[in-house]
């Protein structure tokens, strides 16, 4: 099958297009044929080496942590699937590499297809979908009334948050930049802050929620906007003991995670809050609990540009440029 490699961590220098053995299928597994795969900030990440200590890939390495496609075999143990079904699925972080013609995703990870979406919609949603579930159902408990904030409301991630925090009943608002100020009132925010000409700090008070997706002194400001008890969930602040013990780290990972969020941990309790680190895991189950709301229109994809599937790399280049105005980049196949 046609792949795009990771030879090398770096820049796409590092990446080519390969002909690669067809995956195997274990007992648990299903083999989907890719039609459509979405670009995430993660996938550039992987590439240039950022998570290389605490995610040890073995290079060569396909990128690509979304899909969309079809059943083309499954395992001797799945009975949930079947050859011709449409699915959707986040692969599990050591089973990554939708940048490809075919996949085999163990069938927890993997979830109907919605049937009101296309494959390219369908596509640009797992990673994104299951992150906002974890931040806000999971962790923090969104209930009517919460008040919430949400970073980079117009992003991959942001747009489907404020989306589901909305559908949680949550009061929304968002940071944006002035460009994308319209696509946020239009996906539901009751408050969208200009970052460029506003200070987020000196209008939101009282906050039960933050999601963080930029880290630094942004994440410092949201603590102090949330109320006694409040919680601020990043997925781009500096990972913490919790996360260490998740994955299983070493003690030497475990100490270099604990000191690297001390302050930030140190700050939260100054304030009365909590921080939490997100890295989201895959999740079939979850994704069957988002269908739902994505059916009934409640959570809606965002799509900014699609690619051919050869212009992956171009698509990476894009996503990594900032230019992208909102919402998702989807790589298609032919």
């Amino acid at each position: 099958m046609k792949a795009f490699m990771v030879d090398t961590y770096g820049d796409a220098a590092g990446m080519r297009t390969a002909e690669i053995p067809d995956p195997v299928v274990g007992a648990d597994d299903v083999l989907v044929k890719i039609h459509a795969a979405s670009v995430n900030p993660l996938d550039t990440r992987i590439r240039n080496g950022d998570f290389k200590t605490i995610l040890p890939y073995r290079l060569p390495l396909v990128l690509g942590n979304d899909l969309a496609g079809t059943v083309v075999q499954v395992g001797s143990s799945v009975t949930e699937f079947a050859v011709g079904d449409d699915v959707y699925a986040r692969p599990d972080q050591d089973r990554i590499g939708t940048f490809a013609e075919l996949i085999a995703v163990h069938r927890n990870d993997l979830a109907p297809k919605p049937a009101t979406l296309t494959m390219t919609e369908a596509a640009s949603l797992p990673l994104v979908a299951l992150t906002a579930w974890q931040a806000l159902v999971e962790r923090a408990h969104v209930q009517p009334g919460h008040k919430v904030l949400i970073h980079a409301g117009a992003g991959g991630l942001g747009s489907i948050a404020v989306q589901l925090a909305k559908a949680l009943g949550a009061h929304v608002a968002t940071t944006v930049s002035t460009a994308k100020v319209g696509l946020a009132e239009q996906l539901g925010a009751d408050e969208v802050i200009d970052y460029r000409t506003q200070d987020f700090e000196a209008l939101l008070d009282d906050y039960d929620v933050v999601l963080d997706s930029i880290g630094g002194d942004n994440l410092a400001k949201s603590l102090r906007i949330l109320k006694p008890g409040g919680t601020a969930i990043s997925v781009a602040g500096p990972p913490d003991p919790a996360f260490a013990r998740e994955l299983g780290a070493n003690p030497v990972l475990r100490l270099a995670m604990t000191a690297l969020s001390f302050k930030t941990r140190r700050r939260a309790k100054r304030h009365g809050v909590t921080y939490s680190f997100l890295f989201m895991r895959a999740s079939g189950d979850q994704l069957r609990q988002l269908t739902p709301l994505i059916e009934t229109g409640k959570i809606r994809p965002v799509i900014d540009r699609v690619f051919p599937f050869d212009e992956t790399v171009q698509a990476m280049e894009y996503v990594e440029s900032g230019r992208v105005k909102g919402g998702k980049v989807v790589v298609v196949m032919p």
